[in-house]
């Protein structure tokens, strides 16, 4: 796991930013092939299968996969595709913390949580002595 300064994850945020945008976009591609995915995959165990338009499905999803794999790549970790959620694992007083930013904020992350908190980010990064409230997992 890569581990963040606050400087370094702060200067990733506009490539993250492209990035994200076009996760979304790639996802949303996908996601309009949701129905006839599913009936192909139960067909297909029944021995049948298939789709209309699977090559392009393929493609679509071999790209979302690929513009995951860049961010990851990066070392930052995708929290919520719609929202635009990331976090960027961090050290803060001798603990890993998760820095968290999502599309639609600035260009300086501003907030952070707990490993364990789920997907909150209600600690403000200038905030250090206090703790985040521990969230209710997302069951997703």
């Amino acid at each position: 796991m890569k581990i963040f300064t606050v400087e370094e994850a702060n200067a990733l945020i506009p490539n993250v930013r492209n990035i994200l945008a076009r996760i979304q976009k790639a996802h949303k591609n996908v996601s309009r092939y949701r129905v006839e995915a599913k009936k192909a995959a139960d067909a297909a165990e029944q021995g049948g299968g298939g789709m209309v338009e699977g090559i392009t499905y393929a493609k679509l999803l071999t790209k979302f996969t690929a513009l995951l794999t860049e961010l990851e790549g990066l070392g930052v970790q995708l929290k919520d595709y719609e929202r635009g959620l990331v976090d960027f694992p961090s050290l803060r007083d001798g603990r890993v913390v998760l820095l968290c930013w999502q599309l639609g904020e600035g260009d300086e992350l501003e907030w952070w949580h707990d490993v364990d908190a789920g997907f909150v980010c209600d600690v403000p990064r200038a905030a250090p002595t206090q703790r985040p409230q521990i969230a209710v997992p997302n069951p997703d």
